[in-house]
């Protein structure tokens, strides 16, 4: 990974679309940083798309696209996009499977929630599962716990990735880059394989890898570094602010080139 401050100038001027993960990206902990958040602000003042691309339950993404600057939000790690318009306030809300699919997929994850748990006493469903409507998501308690929630859920046919909160499963076939990819095209008429120069990802954890292997200008803030090890593709860049400071390095340098 090399220093973000040696990002080269003529890919930052070719930038319009900012894609980032939210927790531990954008955030201090658990906390959104006013710093952060005014960065988001002037990035979309300036004319850019920041689309928060996350882990983050149904819930918290109803709320961020309708308050925050932002164009648009996948959610529960590819299962969803919301979106909202201002002027109508309509919020559109785009899934990756059909109601039917997401009913059938909700119920064999709640079972297989409760079995993991009676197999795993020190496994705790996370706190936002009751706002989730496509993945199961536990908390993420360390890593030798959170292996053997990953290992269960492998084994009864789900997909499943950490971040530095959650310990995620799913049985659709999504992931951050597949829905990004649909609702890029659909929403915003981009295809990404051919516009790739336009797009910079920033995130800072596990489950950012398909975003940091696509993406050609692949930025993680300074705590990427807790998991670089475990990565096989860990981003390109990295910044030297860990969390919202490293975002809002970003935003500067984007800004500045703009």
């Amino acid at each position: 990974m090399q220093p973000f401050e040696q990002f080269p100038a003529d890919r930052l001027a070719a930038i319009r679309f900012v894609l980032t993960d939210v927790d531990d990206t954008l955030t201090a902990g658990a906390r959104l940083p006013a710093a952060t958040y005014a960065a988001i602000e002037r990035l979309q003042h300036a004319g850019y798309r920041v689309i928060p691309i996350t882990g983050a339950p149904a819930g918290w993404c109803d709320l961020m696209c309708r308050m925050w600057s932002i164009a648009a939000v996948v959610g529960e790690n590819g299962g969803l996009c919301f979106r909202h318009d201002l002027k109508t306030g309509v919020t559109e809300r785009h899934y990756w499977g059909s109601e039917i699919e997401r009913r059938g997929d909700s119920e064999r994850l709640a079972e297989l929630g409760e079995r993991i748990r009676g197999r795993l006493p020190e496994s705790e469903l996370s706190a936002d599962q009751r706002w989730r409507e496509t993945t199961l998501a536990f908390s993420n308690s360390g890593s030798s716990s959170s292996d053997a929630i990953v290992a269960q859920l492998v084994a009864a046919g789900a997909r499943a990735v950490t971040n530095s909160i959650w310990v995620l499963g799913w049985f659709a076939a999504f992931d951050k880059l597949a829905m990004t990819r649909r609702m890029l095209a659909e929403l915003f008429a981009v295809d990404i394989e051919r516009r790739r120069d336009a797009f910079i990802y920033v995130g800072d954890s596990m489950n950012d890898e398909p975003m940091f292997g696509f993406f050609p200008n692949s930025v993680g803030v300074a705590t990427v570094r807790n998991y670089a090890g475990r990565m096989a593709t860990p981003p390109r860049w990295v910044t030297k602010g860990g969390g919202g400071s490293g975002f809002v390095e970003i935003a500067d340098a984007l800004l500045k080139r703009r």
